[in-house]
Order: C-alpha cells, then structure tokens, then sequence
C-alpha cells in the first residue's frame, strides 16, 4: 500500500506525542515503531493550528481523516486543560508522570524538544503495544480542581504572613530591636521604644516598618475571609467532601483544615485500589536499592502530592500526642521515641504513611482506626 493511498483498516492509529513550551509546542506524530515520526511545530494554545497538522499528518500517512488519534504530554505547567479539550474532539489522550519516564543515566546526554516528543510518542506506542513505560496521571475533573483553589489559596496566604512577619523582625533586629509584629499593640510599641543609645526609632525606619505592617494585616483579613468561606461551605453544603470532612474531624487529633485539604486533594475525587495505592500516592513510599551484595534504603520516594505530605506529618505528630492508646502510637513509642532526634525524623514518616492508610480505609469503608479516641 503507498503511503499517500487512504487507510481504511480500523487499526491505523495515530500517534503524537507532545512536548509543552512556554512559546511553541512541538509535535512527532507516527503510526507505529518502524516509522520515522513527523515533527512539526505549532504556536503553544494555537488549537487550530493543532487541529490542521492533525489533518495533514493523516494525509501524509495516508490514513483516513477519521482515523483514530492517540496523543500524550507530560504533566506540568499547562495543567489539564488540553487534556480535556483533546477529548473533546475524540483524541485519547494520556498525562504522563514526568518522573516515571525512563531516561538515559549518562551523565551528559542529548535532550531537545525535538528529542523530547520524539520519545514520547515512541513510549506511547510502545503502551499501546502492552510495554509499561509510563505512569499515566488520574486527571480530576473540573469541579474537584476547582474546590482545591481555597485551600491553597488559604497556604500561599499562611506563607505570606510568615514571610511578611519575618521580614519585619529582620528590619528590627538589624537596629536592636526585638518587638512581635503580631500583636495589637505593636504599633504603639514601636513608637514607644528606643535604639542602644536611647534615641527614639527613626521615622525612616518606622515607616517602612508601618509599611509592612499594613500588608499583614491585609493578608491576615483574607486569611480571615478565606476560613469563614470554608467554615461556611461545611455548614451550608453537601456531598462527598462535607462528608469526609465531618467524618475526619470526629477523630480527636484531626482539625478542619486537614480534614479539608485530605478530602479535597486525596479522598473525595479519586479511586484506590489497595493501601499500596493510598500511601505511595504522596510519596511517602520507601525506596529501596539492590544490587548484588549491596542493598541500602534510599528514603521515601517524594513523588506525590507534597501538600498531602507535608499535612501527613503534622498530622502524625499530633496523633502521637492525641492518641496514646492507637497502635501506630504504641509502634513509633516502641521503635523510635527513645532514640536520637534523626530516628524520631524517620519514624514519624512511616507513622504518617500508616497513618494515611487507616484514615484512607476510615473514609472508604467506615473502619475507625484501632484505638482512636472519638471526639464527643
């Protein structure tokens, strides 16, 4: 068959994998390993544009134009927004992992966008072929990303405090002064004291100070606004994530801020298969190295969901101290609370992943974690 004659055989597939850039997306399309893939380049978010190479790619290939589409890109800085507007003109499209693609260990190594989606589109017919070469993202859909945006903006606002709190006492400190910018009075404070030399603060420095000041008290109002929206929605909604959150915070030990954040980025949205699942999906999954006689652990694996993780361990240190009587207690009591400050480090990781699976099967299936005091 020439390659410019129409294919009508229904397993002609094509195959494209996309490389993502700020500027300008590039594109290798084939349909199958022994083919040199097609490259071409589009504006990035040119949608038009995406859909004539398309076109011409199946011309050139000499598929029929409704021949099927498989695509891929790897998860980032777009987000998921092309995903779903690839389905919706019948594309099957793939989010990949960045970190679970295999890739050359050479030290130096040839990478290029070109080089990039040549790569990808191989690794994408190759899964098609049953060759596992990828770990593919679960892709949320848009009602439970979009109830992910309070929370954060809840942590990029508790971040910004504590950097506008830390520079304040910065610019304090540099003059000899150690004054709390949290509190009511510290204005009145400031004005009131003096320097080494008993001269009262200068009005550069006040200013400046007072400058600052203003701004954390205008974050501290949409820190404010941001936890009565939330407090708001848990008295006034319903569904699965009203739920969860009224059932975690029945747990003593567990607030509404982390009962908040685990349903909406772990729990509501998304199936598990096994407690495997649950717990190396925020990276707190050990890795080991083996070879030979050499075996040695490499630490937890750090490939999911960091703000899940960073909650886990909060939340582990206070189930520690809540509840005495729970078994994952009595195991870190046992196994690392009488070593050095490192132990500790490392078994409240492993308190925290055990941790994520009882609640996991807490929320699931209505088992109450062994031991667990329940908050009247």
């Amino acid at each position: 068959m020439r390659q410019n004659a129409a294919r009508t055989d229904s397993s002609a597939v094509l195959h494209v994998g996309m490389d993502l850039g700020l500027k300008s997306w590039k594109l290798a399309m084939t349909t199958g390993l022994g083919q040199k893939p097609r490259i071409r380049t589009v504006p990035a978010g040119d949608l038009e544009r995406f859909d004539v190479e398309l076109s011409r790619a199946k011309k050139r290939f000499g598929l029929s134009e409704c021949a099927p589409v498989k695509s891929c890109y790897e998860a980032g800085r777009d987000g998921f927004w092309i995903h779903r507007w690839l389905l919706s003109i019948g594309v099957e499209n793939h989010v990949v992992d960045p970190s679970s693609i295999e890739v050359d260990r050479r030290r130096r190594r040839r990478k290029s966008d070109r080089l990039d989606a040549t790569q990808l589109v191989v690794r994408l017919v190759r899964s098609g072929l049953g060759d596992r070469t990828w770990s593919v993202v679960v892709v949320p859909s848009v009602e439970a990303e979009d109830g992910r945006h309070l929370h954060r903006s809840l942590d990029t606002l508790t971040k910004e405090r504590t950097r506008i709190v830390n520079r304040i006492r910065g610019i304090l400190i540099s003059h000899g002064l150690r004054l709390d910018p949290r509190l009511v009075t510290f204005l009145e404070d400031l004005s009131e004291s003096r320097q080494w030399d008993g001269s009262p603060v200068p009005p550069g420095l006040q200013a400046r100070v007072r400058v600052e000041w203003d701004r954390l008290q205008a974050v501290g109002e949409q820190i404010k606004a941001i936890e009565q929206e939330r407090d708001r929605l848990l008295e006034e909604g319903e569904g699965v994530v009203v739920e969860q959150v009224d059932q975690l915070c029945k747990l003593k030990g567990v607030g509404i801020k982390s009962a908040w954040l685990l349903s909406r980025e772990l729990f509501s949205w998304r199936p598990y298969q096994n407690r495997r699942t649950a717990g190396s999906l925020i990276g707190l999954a050990p890795t080991s190295y083996g070879s030979g006689t050499i075996s040695r652990e490499l630490g937890i694996s750090k490939a999911g969901n960091r703000r899940v993780r960073a909650v886990a361990i909060q939340l582990a240190w206070s189930w520690i101290r809540s509840e005495p009587n729970s078994p994952i207690t009595h195991w870190f009591q046992e196994r690392y609370a009488k070593g050095s400050g490192r132990a500790r480090r490392v078994g409240i990781v492993a308190v925290a992943r055990k941790l994520i699976i009882a609640l996991w099967r807490y929320v699931d299936q209505g088992v109450v974690p062994e031991g667990a005091i329940l908050k009247a």
